[in-house]
């Protein structure tokens, strides 16, 4: 295999050795229709060419350009049209309007981060996109759609010199616990972390890859687009509301394309799960399906063994649920297991796992949390480590997780004091250049359990809870809440901290006015989690579907739920509040909804693996 020193390179050589070949196989559905489009890499190569000579008209060469597709086709095509430019692309998901108001902030707060002047996008979203940049208020920014036929010319194009140490990309992070920003990843960076998907998940040309995470999610954009062209082989993409809309579609899409690789957050397994029924699996053959990916968010040993039971009539093997983590900051992956073998678990006594042990449960225990192994962390110096202290914790003992690694990125674009903070952490001992994830973890025989995010843990009364631990008692209780769509957090009321939950109802008409039957839910969901975790729940809000706000890849994004819930502007159908957790809400207003995998018709990192 050629060994170029930066992704530029390597596109021109697969381009130039694969040019009948597809490089990517676009699907969109209509209806009970769907149609192919085909990309090769010959036209790939000469599309790129193309609007990189626009590029270099406007001497974009260095300079940020934002990408908003809702086609992977002219996504791929605009993003190494940068890459032969020398630009700086910058993926980024469309603006929306309406209850997708959040979104259009977020995209806006990209556009101000990196100082973009130049937008691109194709035809059918130019209008859109060019009414938002003027309701945006952002003066001497360009909008160009680069499927017009006329655009540019390939033979007008002037090759570029990349260096391993310039920048690749920019990838912005999904802001689940703070303001999206943007990661600053080198060709190095990028070169390393492909070589390094290819030495974890074993994949060679042969494999196909197939999903439907946005091209600006990194998961999505890095294993799904990107390493299929390291490798020189193709990926089948859908778009996130087909999905949603009808997870059969990826299924089918796998079968139909020979799928070998490809997966997404846990949720999308569990909506398989419950939503393709007997007759629809009696006609998949999914029997290729080597690597079904699961990261981006906690994965749920559960679900995973609920997929592999309900799918082995269609042929997939359990050794098929594939756990993973990474993250943005580390390009995209950190850790994963062995491919073909069982991933590991692990059964936590609960009440150690509170005061930062990964202690097995008592043989007498029913009630061990049960953990999937992410692998071991394969090529990169990981350590386990006390946040406040920054000691080093011994193999059992959760803390922090610490990296460092060729695929670590360079910082945050324009964040001088951040990136010194996150990028180069320092041991107690002064050993130092570290990144910290903002993720706790443990390692137990080589392999690192993830436990949750650091910001977003509980602390009551000297415990500490899991919030996705909490929400994921209460989902299944009853057929009123939306497929456990919740939100737990705490906040701080009368002199101490207290749990809050926002769960989502099931819209539906025939309970919109069973006050009844709603408070008798409050009641269960209270008895649930004080029986389960042993701590008062007083403050549970029961919303509307939608409100629960999640980021791109479906991330629950609880710290803007908090903020949302202090500020009075959630909107409840019933609510039960501590007299203190009342005082502190200010006022009562609307429901401000941006579930962005939502099935509605306009969808669209650091994710977590």
């Amino acid at each position: 295999m050629p060994n170029p020193s930066t992704f530029t390179d390597l596109v021109r050589e697969r381009t130039e050795a694969l040019a009948e070949a597809d490089a990517h196989i676009e699907l969109r559905h209509r209806g009970a229709g769907v149609s192919a489009r085909h990309l090769t890499y010959g036209e790939l190569d000469r599309r790129a060419r193309r609007i990189a000579s626009v590029l270099q008209e406007r001497g974009a060469a260095g300079a940020p350009v934002l990408l908003l597709y809702s086609s992977t086709a002219d996504f791929l095509a605009a993003y190494v049209g940068c890459l032969y430019a020398g630009a700086l692309a910058v993926p980024a998901p469309l603006p929306g309007g309406g209850h997708r108001a959040g979104r259009t902030d977020r995209v806006a707060s990209v556009l101000r981060d990196t100082g973009a002047r130049l937008v691109l996008t194709e035809s059918a979203n130019a209008p859109e996109v060019s009414r938002w940049l003027a309701d945006a208020l952002v003066d001497g920014v360009a909008c160009l759609a680069t499927d017009l036929p006329g655009l540019g010319d390939p033979d007008a194009w002037r090759p570029v010199r990349t260096r391993p140490d310039d920048l690749a990309f920019l990838q912005y992070t999904s802001g689940s616990v703070a303001d999206p920003r943007g990661v600053m990843v080198s060709h190095r960076n990028l070169m390393a972390n492909q070589e390094l998907l290819g030495r974890v998940l074993r994949t060679t040309p042969e494999d196909r890859f197939g999903g439907w995470l946005p091209h600006f999610h990194d998961m999505g954009f890095i294993a799904h687009l990107l390493h299929p062209l390291w490798l020189g082989s193709h990926s089948v993409q859908m778009s996130p509301v087909s999905f949603v809309k009808r997870p059969l579609r990826w299924l089918r899409a796998v079968q139909e394309y020979g799928v070998t690789v490809g997966g997404g957050p846990n949720f999308c397994y569990d909506l398989c799960t419950t939503r393709i029924t007997d007759d629809e699996i009696a006609g998949l053959d999914l029997s290729r399906w080597r690597l079904a990916l699961n990261g981006a968010e906690p994965v749920r040993p559960a679900t995973l063994e609920a997929f592999a039971r309900r799918f082995a009539p269609a042929g997939l093997r359990p050794e098929a649920l594939y756990p993973c983590y990474g993250l943005a900051e580390a390009t995209l992956l950190v850790s994963a297991g062995t491919p073909g073998a069982p991933h590991a678990t692990t059964t936590a006594d609960p009440a150690a796992l509170e005061h930062g042990l990964l202690t097995p449960s008592p043989r007498t225990s029913a009630e061990g949390r049960v953990l999937a192994g992410c692998g071991p962390a394969t090529g990169y110096d990981l350590r386990i480590v006390d946040p406040e202290s920054g000691r080093e914790l011994p193999p059992g003992a959760v803390g922090e997780i610490w990296l460092r690694g060729d695929s670590v990125a360079q910082g945050y674009w324009r964040r001088p004091a951040e990136t010194e903070e996150t990028f180069r952490a320092t041991l107690d001992d002064g050993e130092t250049g570290f990144l910290r994830t903002g993720d706790l973890g443990a390692t137990e025989d080589g392999h690192l359990y993830v436990t949750g995010r650091l910001k977003e843990l509980i602390i009551l009364n000297g415990r500490n809870l899991y919030p996705q631990d909490v929400e994921y008692a209460v989902r299944g209780l009853a057929p009123a809440l939306n497929s456990g769509v919740g939100a737990a957090f705490s906040v701080d009321a009368g002199g101490r901290e207290q749990l809050v939950l926002v769960q989502e109802l099931k819209d539906t008409d025939g309970d919109r006015d069973d006050e009844t039957g709603r408070r008798a839910l409050v009641r269960r969901i209270q008895e649930t989690v004080g029986a389960e975790f042993n701590v008062p729940l007083a403050n549970v809000l029961l919303v509307p579907a939608g409100t629960v706000r999640r980021t791109t890849s479906g991330k629950i994004q609880r710290s803007l739920m908090r903020a949302l819930f202090v500020e009075g502007t959630l909107r409840a159908r019933h609510e039960v509040l501590d007299p203190a957790v009342e005082a502190l809400v200010r006022f009562r207003g609307t429901a401000l909804g941006d579930d962005l995998l939502s099935p509605e018709p306009a969808g669209g990192g650091s994710g977590r693996w």
